[in-house]
């Protein structure tokens, strides 16, 4: 069974792969790692979350059972990894925030998507998509002011005024193709009119790129990241990320809050997604803890492959969820 459950997790991570040789060995230019990556960014993975969210089920309501699951593995990734950084490795609060940030910060749009469209099929991308329609925009904001908070305390000055803070992060997300989709599509579903059969085609058609053009173009980012030194933090930070969090959420979605099989299932593989692109972009914006975040992005990617595919196998066995 563990084999047929690496049957089906493997395609998705030798797509990443590929994308790899494809950009180590120059066989494509950097420019095109850039366009590509601008077009899953900006159109494909936004025309798909879209032409998902008008048509899936949500007759259940406001999943908050789902959310709180999902969030409780983030916070207790999040506190672990800063408390690691923090305290086993002694560094500035900054990098304890970027520690937490790698630690919970799952890669839900391109390997998410890609990861539980291969193991569920359509119908896990209920659920899926209900965690996405929050998390981008809750995590950013988390992330943000947990930055300015923490470079506050390291520089000595006065933590600057929520309010302020949170208005920029608005103005940021306001740009944000994904979050402006998520509210299209929203808005859509509000309408009750039925989307158009032609321009359905065409956004089928642009949807179809979007899962392998997306993992093509993870493998292409990775060999920016690479290893950058201080490996110990990091390969903590990725144990957190892939064996701890998803454990968590787990244990919440089935005992706590007891989540249909299913949902439970694809919040635990969300959850055990690698560590999302987010943690280098603060890392850069705030200039430490670049080696760690880059390794943990780097470390829990090589990694999914192997434990994707074990958590895949321990679900099916604790629910008894066909595979597809």
């Amino acid at each position: 069974m563990l084999s047929q459950t690496f049957q089906i997790v493997a395609p998705v991570f030798l797509l990443i792969g590929i994308g790899y040789v494809l950009a180590k060995f120059r066989i494509l230019k950097p420019a095109v790692s850039d366009a590509l990556g601008q077009f899953v960014y900006v159109i494909a993975i936004p025309v798909l979350i879209f032409k998902s969210l008008i048509n899936a089920d949500f007759s259940g309501g406001v999943p908050l059972e789902l959310w709180a699951s999902y969030f409780l593995g983030v916070g207790f990734a999040w506190a672990v990894g800063a408390l690691i950084i923090r305290k086993g490795f002694g560094r500035e609060a900054r990098a304890g925030a970027i520690g937490g940030i790698s630690a919970a910060f799952a890669n839900t749009i391109l390997v998410g998507l890609p990861l539980v469209s291969a193991v569920y099929g359509e119908s896990g991308l209920v659920p899926l998509l209900l965690i996405i329609s929050i998390h981008l925009a809750t995590m950013t904001v988390v992330m943000s002011v947990a930055m300015e908070q923490a470079a506050a305390v390291d520089s000595g000055e006065a933590r600057p005024p929520l309010g302020r803070l949170l208005y920029g992060v608005a103005r940021s997300l306001a740009a944000n193709p994904l979050i402006v989709t998520i509210i299209l599509a929203f808005a859509w579903r509000q309408t009750g009119l039925r989307f158009p059969a032609v321009p359905m085609d065409v956004l089928t058609s642009i949807g179809a790129t979007a899962l392998p053009l997306s993992l093509l173009s993870l493998g292409m980012s990775l060999v920016q990241y690479g290893m950058q030194g201080n490996v110990l933090p990091g390969l903590l930070l990725s144990l957190v990320k892939i064996a701890l969090m998803p454990a968590i959420v787990f244990m919440a979605g089935a005992f706590l809050f007891h989540l249909p099989p299913l949902w439970t299932a694809v919040a635990t593989l969300t959850a055990a997604c690698p560590t999302g692109v987010n943690a280098y972009i603060f890392a850069n914006r705030y200039g430490t803890g670049h080696a760690m975040s880059a390794n943990a992005i780097t470390m829990t990617t090589l990694s999914a492959i192997v434990t994707t595919s074990l958590w895949v196998w321990f679900l099916d066995h604790w629910f008894a969820i066909t595979l597809r």
